[in-house]
């Protein structure tokens, strides 16, 4: 008797080991296409509850399933720029009006800020309306910009560009901050005003009224085995109930993500695309310190059709410390592409090395980040709440900045929030739809901003790549951004990729250990750390998919798109062919994965709360 890979999905996941094992056992080798597998190519990897839920298995029969629930006026997923502001501004309008109201965050890091990610170099338009007196409060914003640089590197050149005052590029006035800093400075504020937050307790799902309007949400249980099963110190997470619930989860949220796809929220915008940002924290020589130094540079190592840059901050602290990193276009098409190893590769141009060398490198992290601007923003309300930040894309590309745009939409939404609660009473039995936040945010700068800069990274979908995309955003910038065209972004990012025959492997440098690292070495300044014994939070939805598609077609791309080492295709111990392995304990929850794998089989969810990276200021 054979038994195929689709019907060993249909064998229930509760089985015990050797149960599992006797069915394996008699299974044959598979042939796909014109490959041939053993069993051992497809071991059982997801048990996660949102793959096979537990009302089907009955070692959840005896457990008491009943969460604790609070109530809130309004309830904000997510602590970052966006989130934090909204609850300020929301605090504040109800003190203008002397009136009660209830704002919690949830924030699934450990510690406030823990989780941010960005360059990063802010504009403080929005942090002058929501704490005019940021100055006297001593918010972590100690380095203006002295001076700006861009250009365009070739091997081994640099070849300068002016950067004029009407350029997406020009950062007169703003600030270069580490803005985890700047996040834990707002939770303060927040705080102060008698926000409740609620760091390491992330929002796990969902929950819906009758009517179908979002209820609020639940935080994650904790004490599951990595098998699925419940352990000895197994607690439920307790339901939150809100008036009105603000999404700010940032890229890619797990939330977020259904939120969109009930709600149909995309149906008349284009697909978002994104890019991943990955950092480094060095110390260096003191000689070569400028403070308020921004650099930004375009071209090599990438291809001219592959999007991308670099950035190199000097920060203005005791130590000598820049901010250096390198983004990638997730829109690219050559499976081959490691985006770890293009930013160590960039790191070896003689006109950066020169700063890294005799230096330290403290820090490491990478996040994904929305790149579709305006022709990409969903729908952004919701019968129960809205999208707020990253969570609905308000990056501006070519600016390389979203922090002031997501501390806007926070603030907006707060208003609007706080106007339909107020109006609703005190009927808990239905949410309100927050409607008069999509007018705020259509006059207000954020859409003025993003609309003008709407055909940029469109424009670099041409043949002419980097080149053509150089010389459109040149022409927009002459117009204005006042072109009377829209240009479409196209494809999402996973249908963008090639399959391997059809691409030339990349030849990487080994890390020097000096100016350039192995991946493994990198992870580890992360601090990441999760509870070993849980279900791996990388849920796939078929265990098989990874080595009969992935691997057979794009030849293992997630092993190189993710910056954490969390995917590894490791031998099979009969020596023919491979299996996938899932390093959860390594993810440092950029969302990567979910965007970029070719076959959408990698679902991200939540892993128990306060797992995750440890970013100090980052």
């Amino acid at each position: 008797m054979a038994i195929s890979p689709n019907s060993l999905l249909k064998i229930p996941y509760y089985s015990k080991v050797h149960q599992f094992q006797k069915y394996l056992f008699v299974v044959n080798r598979t042939q796909i296409g014109n490959r041939l597998f053993s069993d051992e190519a497809f071991p059982k990897i997801t048990t996660h509850y949102t793959i096979y839920p537990r009302e089907k298995d009955p070692r959840w029969k005896e457990i008491n399933m009943e969460r604790f629930a609070d109530t809130t006026d309004v309830l904000i997923v997510g602590g970052g720029p966006a989130g934090m502001c909204a609850a300020i501004q929301a605090k504040k309008l109800a003190a203008k009006e002397g009136k009660e109201l209830k704002v919690t965050v949830v924030e699934k890091s450990a510690e406030v800020g823990g989780h941010i990610l960005s360059g990063a170099c802010i504009e403080t338009k929005a942090l002058d309306e929501l704490i005019p007196d940021w100055k006297d409060k001593e918010a972590p914003l100690t380095t203006p910009v002295k001076k700006d640089r861009f250009s365009f590197l070739t091997e081994k050149a640099r070849i300068p560009i002016p950067v004029l005052s009407f350029m997406p590029l020009n950062n007169h006035g703003n600030y270069v901050v580490r803005l985890g800093h700047v996040v834990r400075w707002l939770g303060e504020q927040a705080e102060a005003l008698g926000v409740e937050i609620y760091p390491g307790y992330a929002a796990a799902e969902i929950l819906y009224h009758k009517d179908g309007s979002v209820k609020g949400i639940a935080t994650n249980d904790v004490g599951i085995g990595k098998d699925g099963a419940p352990k000895d110190n197994f607690e439920r997470g307790m339901e939150l109930h809100a008036k009105c619930t603000i999404f700010a989860e940032g890229c890619h949220g797990h939330l977020t993500k259904q939120i969109i796809k009930k709600f149909d929220l995309r149906a008349n915008s284009e697909p978002q695309t994104y890019g991943i940002g990955l950092k480094e924290i060095w110390e260096i020589n003191p000689s070569k310190h400028q403070p308020g130094l921004v650099e930004h540079t375009v071209g090599w190592p990438l291809d001219r059709n592959t999007y991308g840059g670099s950035f190199l901050y000097h920060l203005n602290e005791p130590s000598p410390l820049i901010a250096i990193g390198f983004v990638v276009g997730l829109d690219y098409t050559n499976p081959y592409l490691s985006p770890f190893k293009e930013f160590q590769r960039f790191k070896l141009h003689p006109t950066i090395r020169s700063v890294l060398e005799g230096g330290q490198r403290v820090a490491y992290g990478a996040r994904a980040l929305n790149e579709g601007g305006f022709q990409s923003l969903p729908k952004l309300t919701f019968p129960g709440g809205c999208l707020i930040g990253c969570a609905a894309g308000f990056l501006n590309t070519p600016k390389i900045k979203g922090t002031h745009n997501a501390m806007k939409s926070g603030m907006l939404a707060a208003e609007a929030a706080v106007e339909a609660v107020w109006a609703q009473g005190e009927n808990l039995e239905q949410s309100v739809e927050p409607v008069t936040y999509v007018n705020k945010i259509q006059n207000s700068w954020i859409w003025t901003e993003l609309k003008a800069a709407r055909n940029i990274r469109p424009s670099f979908h041409s043949s002419l790549g980097l080149y053509g995309g150089i010389l459109y955003g040149g022409f927009s910038m002459l117009v204005g951004g006042k072109e009377p065209w829209t240009l479409k972004h196209g494809d999402p990012d996973y249908k963008r990729l090639k399959p391997a025959k059809e691409c030339k492997p990349i030849d990487y440098p080994k890390p020097d250990n000096k100016i350039t690292f192995d991946l493994l070495s990198s992870v580890a300044l992360t601090g990441t750390n999760h509870e070993a014994d849980q279900p791996p939070h990388l849920t796939l939805k078929d265990d098989t998919i990874p080595v009969k598609n992935n691997l057979t077609v794009f030849d293992g791309p997630e092993g190189r798109f993710c910056p954490a080492g969390v995917y590894e295709f490791v031998p099979l111990e009969s020596g023919e062919g491979q299996r996938l392995q899932i390093n959860a304990q390594n993810c440092i929850h950029c969302k990567t994965c979910d965007i970029k794998d070719p076959s959408q089989n990698i679902n991200w969810v939540t892993p128990e709360g306060g797992g995750g990276p440890a970013y100090n200021g980052m």
